[in-house]
């Protein structure tokens, strides 16, 4: 446990900073949930809106430091390609 005084509050901002992150990597993940539903499901309407708000997220994510913006690159890369084959079909 924290003795200090600014490692109390240390202590204190990281529990809330972990709060936060865990909710904006929750969110990713729902994004990324729905747009691979959407593939699976070969729904042609709204795979670029959902692309857009997954692409959208993530990146957000990655300037924030909750995912490696190389990761998140890559995870944008392979799941475009994968929207773009089916909307080409």
């Amino acid at each position: 446990m924290a003795t200090h005084k600014s490692a109390e509050k240390r202590a204190r901002q990281t529990i809330r900073k972990n709060k936060v992150n865990t909710s904006r990597k929750n969110t990713v993940r729902t994004s990324e949930k729905s747009l691979v539903k959407a593939l699976a499901a070969k729904d042609a309407k709204t795979l670029p809106e959902l692309l857009k708000d997954f692409t959208s997220q993530i990146m957000k994510a990655a300037q924030r430091g909750i995912f490696k913006k190389e990761a998140a690159s890559r995870k944008i890369a392979r799941l475009s390609s994968r929207v773009h084959q089916t909307l080409a079909k």
